[in-house]
């Protein structure tokens, strides 16, 4: 088994094109689809990322035999992305049936176990975010969200402002 292949200075060269020419690609792409392209806005935001990565770090690696597929591949992607973007901000429906629905974790002080269960939230995993957000008594917390990226959203402050019903629409309570 060779664990340190030689690799020649014309593969090395390749390579370096190979990246160099992707990241160029890259800009153009988030520029024509636009930064959601790349954002994490949804599990399949976060999930078409993924793909995009490894379909250009293969690109990299192998210039020779995967170059232009790969910027085929990552056009597809985007225009795809681009069109489920245009979709989901233009169709209630559509957003219903493709994206996850934010879940409610905690309302003020109380703690919401059955909705923790469903979203498969541990309690130190909600205690860790509380830290993260510097909450310091249960008292400051106004709504913790489980939002459809699977990131937890901390909402709290120390004062007795009002939480704006906006803030929460669309959440599953």
């Amino acid at each position: 088994m060779k664990i340190f292949e030689t690799i020649s200075l014309t593969t090395i060269l390749q390579m370096l094109l190979a990246g160099v020419l992707i990241y160029l690609y890259l800009l153009l792409v988030t520029r024509l689809a636009g930064k959601r392209t790349f954002a994490k806005m949804t599990s399949l935001d976060f999930a078409i990322t993924i793909a995009m990565g490894s379909i250009l770090t293969d690109a990299v690696n192998k210039p020779e035999s995967n170059f232009i597929p790969a910027l085929v591949s990552v056009a597809i992607l985007a225009i795809l992305q681009l069109v489920f973007a245009k979709l989901l901000s233009s169709s209630k429906k559509v957003e219903k049936v493709v994206t996850n629905t934010p879940i409610l974790l905690m309302d003020g002080a109380r703690i919401l176990e059955a909705n923790m269960q469903k979203a498969l939230v541990s309690k130190s995993d909600l205690m860790g975010k509380l830290r993260e957000a510097n909450v310091l008594n249960l008292k400051q917390v106004k709504a913790v969200v489980f939002e459809t990226t699977g990131d937890i959203s901390v909402l709290h402050t120390n004062e007795n402002a009002p939480l704006d019903t906006i803030i929460m629409e669309g959440v599953q309570r």
